[in-house]
C-alpha cells in the first residue's frame, strides 16, 4: 500500500513553488531533519550561525533550531524554500519574525546519517 501513497503524493503535489500548498509540504518535508550546521551570508561571505539542532514546525510558522537558540522563526506561507541539489540541506528565504521581520536567507546543512 506504501508505493501507491508515494505514487498519489507525488501525482498530486503542487508544482508551484508560490502556492501554499507547495510551502506546506515543503515544509513537512524538511521538518524533523538533524541539523549539522546553519549558514548565512554576511558581508559577501558565507558564514556559520548555528551548529547542531533541527527544523520543527509550530502551528503556521517554521523555527529553524541551533546552538541552543531559535536562528529563524517565519510563517509558512511566507516563506520560499528549495532543497539542495544534493539534498543535504535547505535555503530558506523568508521574513525573520524572531528578528524583527527582516528577510533573511539561510542555508540550513541536514546531518548526513549512512
Amino acid at each position: 500500500m506504501g508505493f501507491f501513497k508515494r505514487f498519489i503524493d507525488r501525482a498530486t503535489k503542487s508544482k508551484d513553488p508560490n502556492s501554499k500548498r507547495f510551502k506546506w509540504d515543503m515544509a513537512r518535508q524538511i521538518c524533523g531533519h538533524h541539523v549539522k550546521y546553519v549558514t548565512e551570508e554576511i558581508d559577501g561571505t558565507h558564514e556559520v550561525i548555528g551548529r547542531s539542532g533541527g527544523l520543527n514546525i509550530k502551528d503556521d510558522e517554521l523555527l529553524v533550531f541551533a546552538s541552543a537558540d531559535v536562528l529563524m522563526r517565519c510563517k509558512i506561507e511566507e516563506m520560499q524554500a528549495w532543497e539542495l541539489l544534493s539534498k543535504d540541506g535547505v535555503v530558506i528565504t523568508a521574513p525573520d519574525l524572531e528578528h524583527g521581520g527582516k528577510v533573511r536567507t539561510v542555508i540550513v546543512h541536514y546531518v548526513y546519517y549512512r
